[in-house]
């Protein structure tokens, strides 16, 4: 079923109604979840807001070009009111973003107008908990309607399981460093103002600490975007990252890149963030 809205919906009540909600959520791979899909038609940017979050993820400003991760953006808001729904199994408190799957089909202009789709994709079973599935896609607003940009998300509510241990991955050798960046303590905060994900476990050690955290830790999307405004990307290309572990603010990570594969490493050669970037024919 397709719900056609007006206006994309306002945050904080979203925010509020999934934090309210939260301790009441029992999350399991077998759970029901929303079938809807959330379309909002006639879409334009907010360029002073795309403005903002250029800066703070490390993109040119001033460009007619959206950036390859800011539909993600825009959708959230719709994402956010599917995960903050009362049929949705997991507590949107102390969520973590797992990994991304984007795809970009062309050039999309900062100026263009379009429509975007949100639904949840599934739920599946994690060693450390349940993992949703969140799809989003961006329609050219013109009379073709093609998707010109989708992606696939994953969160993990982390709980206990009866999972037995997974065998340790093989780790690659470190990609060559090509910059350490040293994170302020609040780009957690000045990413949430840019984006509107504003998940207390990036915003402050003390609210962060309430899910396990040390201290807050980095959006996996800024992270991601960070490595791709330095890497760069063609115009027809599919990204996929996993996010690794957490990057704790303030705090220092190096960047690596070789050929199509990025990552960002912290202290002891930790690996934060890995993925790769293919054009697409």
């Amino acid at each position: 079923m397709s719900l056609v809205l007006t206006g994309s919906p306002s945050l904080p009540p979203l925010l509020a109604r999934g934090a309210l909600l939260s301790p009441f959520k029992r999350p399991s791979p077998d759970a029901e979840f929303p079938r809807t899909r959330l379309v909002l038609p006639g879409l334009r940017v907010d360029l002073a807001r795309l403005a903002a979050y250029e800066r703070v993820c490390g993109f040119a400003t001033g460009d007619d070009a959206l950036p390859l991760t800011y539909p993600h953006v825009l959708g959230f808001p719709l994402a956010m009111r599917l995960m903050s729904d009362r049929g949705f199994p997991l507590p949107l408190l102390g969520l973590v973003h797992t990994s991304v799957d984007i795809t970009r089909r062309r050039s999309l202009p900062a100026t263009g107008a379009y429509e975007l789709a949100v639904h949840v994709g599934g739920l599946e079973p994690h060693r450390r908990g349940t993992e949703a599935s969140v799809i989003t896609e961006l329609r050219d607003g013109g009379e073709s309607g093609d998707v010109v940009w989708e992606s696939r998300s994953t969160y993990l509510a982390r709980h206990r399981t009866h999972a037995e241990p997974s065998a340790e991955r093989a780790e690659r050798a470190p990609l060559p460093v090509l910059a350490e960046w040293r994170l302020a303590g609040d780009v957690g905060r000045r990413y949430g103002a840019a984006s509107g994900d504003r998940n207390p476990i990036h915003l402050h050690p003390l609210t962060a600490r309430l899910f396990g955290f040390p201290r807050a830790i980095a959006h996996g999307m800024w992270t991601v975007a960070r490595c791709l405004a330095a890497h760069g990307a063609p115009d027809p290309v599919r990204v996929r990252a996993e996010f690794r572990a957490p990057v704790l603010l303030p705090g220092t990570v190096t960047y690596g890149a070789e050929g199509g594969r990025f990552e960002l490493r912290g202290s002891g050669d930790r690996v934060h963030v890995s993925g790769r970037v293919d054009p697409l024919p």
